[in-house]
């Protein structure tokens, strides 16, 4: 109360205002602090486009349908590659090539070369049918002969199966060679087709747009050549090294058979069914410059028996 007596009543500015609009017949909205803050403290929101002015992804089906018919070519090529592969793989599996029983077998007989059996080793490479057995097998048969002769029937017969062996992985060579060229051709192919098409635009493109998306298109060759040739060449390169340790184990085994045959030499020789027969020593030749015998008749009259007619 002395407050109130004491100082007067001071009329508020916001009321004063409020009486004044309410007075021209204004309505002013009064916001309050608790909306302030909360518009103050709201997170602005990001707008967010639809997309279509980010990269898209890199479809590779449509793009090596873009690639024309260049891309058929390398398409053959890469099914040859596969074939080949898991054809010679399958090939030249230690077991098809040189057999367990097959090397055990031989080795136990090879171990003692003064008692080597020929016709039980003929036998057991008819048992065991395999390119480590022909080549054995060839071996036998010049039993009688030489060893020289012997071991270099060896080496030919392993050289003739170790190429029937690498003829198909020359294909994988030859793809692993060609495949990349095929694809530059269709590259260079496409940059020309692109550059013909960019001197003819029309005025919704730029030359750069054009030029971009036509090499975009051509490369797509070069990438599918080098796809196929990469793994044709390692399978190629693994391939051949496999074939040459394969059969440098199947040249080590004839070589140490051999020497069990050298006892045979001019003595013995195997006939087709691997039969042990002896060498039957056939008479010299009749020279057709040697002069005719006389014969002694029994009253002492030598006569001499007509000449013998030389064989045209």
């Amino acid at each position: 109360m002395v407050c109130t007596w004491t100082f007067p009543s001071v009329p508020s500015p916001i009321s004063t205002a409020h009486a004044q609009d309410s007075e021209d017949g204004q309505n002013v909205e009064i916001i309050d602090a608790a909306d302030i803050e909360d518009v103050m403290n709201e997170a602005p929101v990001t707008a967010i486009g639809d997309g279509s002015d980010a990269p898209s992804g890199i479809d590779l089906l449509s793009l090596f349908r873009r690639g024309g018919w260049f891309m058929a070519p390398i398409g053959l090529m890469s099914m040859l590659v596969v074939t080949l592969a898991v054809e010679r793989t399958l090939s030249l599996r230690t077991s098809k090539v040189m057999p367990r029983a097959l090397m055990e077998e031989l080795s136990d007989l090879a171990a003692s070369q003064d008692h080597f059996p020929p016709s039980t080793a003929w036998e057991v490479c008819h048992e065991h049918r395999s390119p480590a057995a022909r080549v054995v097998m060839s071996m036998l048969m010049r039993t009688g002969q030489p060893l020289g002769e012997i071991e270099r029937t060896g080496t030919e017969t392993i050289q003739r199966e170790a190429d029937r062996y690498a003829a198909p992985v020359r294909w994988l060579t030859l793809a692993a060679a060609a495949t990349p060229l095929m694809g530059l051709l269709g590259t260079v192919w496409g940059m020309i087709v692109a550059f013909h098409e960019s001197s003819t635009l029309t005025a919704d493109r730029s030359r750069s747009e054009q030029l971009s998306e036509g090499i975009y298109t051509a490369l797509v060759t070069t990438l599918a050549g080098l796809v196929v040739a990469i793994p044709a060449a390692i399978l190629a390169q693994y391939l051949e090294n496999r074939i040459t340790k394969l059969f440098h184990r199947i040249e080590e085994l004839a070589f140490g058979i051999a020497p069990g045959l050298a006892r045979f030499a001019g003595r013995s020789k195997l006939d087709n069914e691997g039969q042990l027969r002896p060498i039957e020593a056939s008479p010299p030749p009749l020279s057709p410059s040697a002069p005719p015998k006389e014969t002694q008749h029994a009253n002492g009259v030598s006569a001499t028996p007509p000449p013998v007619a030389s064989p045209s």
